[in-house]
Order: structure tokens, then C-alpha cells, then sequence
């Protein structure tokens, strides 16, 4: 069974940055999409960003590209989100999420997912 734990998540000031983390257990994912998704209050969950574990493939959602990075460490099977230039509507729980199979940005093909870390961006 997949478990996903999140950390990291904070308050931090407008042009801050903060990394997050997502410890991955339960199996070997090779063959697996890991990604981040993001839901604010009122807001449906939106893509952050995803990468294939074993080629570090990556895909972003326009509004984090060149602000966000992910990445992941197969030897600790953790990945990271690195978010720098932060803005107050970058302000939402922040989830891990995996896939066996490629990368994608819609959240109705993940099937695993984490209890979500707080991101909270002042102004």
C-alpha cells in the first residue's frame, strides 16, 4: 500500500521560499508519476507540477513555472517541491500525489495521495 506524508508547509513573507517535501513508502516506484497538486480555500485543486520518477521528466502549471522546482531523491524515495518568489496566491494545503504511468497534470488519474501540508503566503 502507498503511503505519502508531506512536510514543510508554513507561513513565510511575499518573495519568500520554502521546499517541501513528500516521503513516498510501500512500494518501488519506478514506474511511477509523483506530482503536486494545490487546493485554496473556495477554489477547486489545481496542478502544480509532477515528474516521473525514473527519467525526472517534469511538467509545471504555467503559474509556477520558473518560480518552482520539483525533484525527487530516489535513494531517500522522497520528493521536493521548491518554491521560491512566493506570492499570497500561491496560498493553499499542498498534496503529494502518484501514479503508475506517465506524467500528467489531471488529478482524477492519481489514485494515491497525501494528508496535505499548509502553505500560507503573506503580503
Amino acid at each position: 500500500q502507498v503511503q505519502l506524508v508531506e512536510s514543510g508547509g508554513g507561513l513565510v513573507q511575499a518573495g519568500g521560499s520554502l521546499r517541501l517535501s513528500c516521503a513516498a513508502s510501500g512500494r518501488t516506484f519506478s514506474s511511477y508519476t509523483m506530482a503536486w497538486f494545490r487546493q485554496a480555500p473556495g477554489k477547486e485543486r489545481e496542478f502544480v507540477a509532477a515528474i516521473r520518477w525514473s527519467f525526472t521528466s517534469t511538467y509545471y502549471a504555467d503559474a509556477v513555472k520558473g518560480r518552482f522546482t520539483i525533484s525527487r531523491d530516489v535513494a531517500k524515495n522522497t520528493m521536493y517541491l521548491q518554491m521560491n518568489s512566493l506570492k499570497p496566491e500561491d496560498t493553499a494545503v499542498y498534496y503529494c500525489a502518484a501514479r503508475a504511468g506517465i506524467l500528467s497534470g489531471v488529478d482524477s488519474l492519481y489514485d494515491n495521495w497525501g494528508q496535505g501540508t499548509q502553505v500560507t503566503v503573506s503580503s
